[in-house]
């Protein structure tokens, strides 16, 4: 029978196969999600190396990093070898990739179309397992002013303050603004709910002066566009 604990831990390795030697050697694009995973958690179990541990890890998500990004701690914590701090460790290094998705470009966004919206939103909502409602607010050039979060709720919808979007348009001089809320369950479809409210939103902006362009609906790699659709 094979002799894992001696065979298959890093130290083992040939030195160009483990993880931090190969990307000191190589480069950090040499190496895979599951070596950079491995290197994150150091160490694997007695019968399995630390990359052998990450792969299984992956191998839970479809090799889909953002799916992992969706895994809690406790959820970590099922896999043999992955303790509190090696999960944290895991779950941090992976907001801190969102984060970067999310830095503010030096030159202001600017909104010419649907897709423009979904690209600058996207980065938010992509990981998150309930939905939340968003505002993009525009100035005259159609610039993005601020990203505004407005509520968070459950898994089929949140709670939406109108008076408090046009409360934070005013404050903000805005000159029109973007609905953008997520549907989790991936269906692009939009609710009743979904329809009554951009209604009500859109009838409040012209009395306002701060007109609705658009309201997306976003899910992990696709969106529906109320303006694409005729339906705003």
């Amino acid at each position: 029978m094979k002799d894992y604990s001696t065979s298959m831990t890093i130290l083992n390795w040939a030195e160009e196969d483990r993880p931090r030697e190969k990307l000191l050697l190589k480069g950090k694009a040499a190496l895979s999600d599951a070596e950079l995973i491995a290197i994150l958690i150091g160490s694997g179990t007695v019968s399995m190396s630390a990359v052998e541990l990450s792969k299984n890890i992956l191998a839970s998500t479809d090799n889909n990093l953002n799916s992992l990004a969706k895994l809690s701690i406790k959820d970590l914590e099922k896999f043999k070898g992955i303790g509190e701090a090696k999960a944290i460790s895991i779950i941090a290094a992976l907001e801190l990739g969102k984060r970067r998705k999310e830095s503010e470009p030096t030159v202001k966004n600017k909104i010419s179309c649907s897709k423009d919206i979904f690209y600058i939103m996207q980065p938010h909502l992509i990981d998150i397992p309930h939905e939340e409602f968003w505002i993009i607010l525009l100035n005259r050039a159609n610039h993005v002013i601020k990203k505004n979060q407005i509520s968070s709720g459950g898994i089929a919808g949140t709670v939406v303050d109108v008076r408090l979007i046009f409360k934070i348009a005013l404050e903000n001089l805005s000159n029109s603004m973007i609905l953008i809320h997520n549907h989790p369950s991936g269906n692009l479809k939009p609710s009743q709910a979904d329809i009554d409210l951009t209604k009500k939103l859109k009838s409040a902006g012209i009395m306002m002066d701060i007109p609705v362009l658009d309201h997306l609906i976003i899910t992990e790699k696709e969106y529906f566009s109320f303006a694409d659709e005729g339906i705003l």
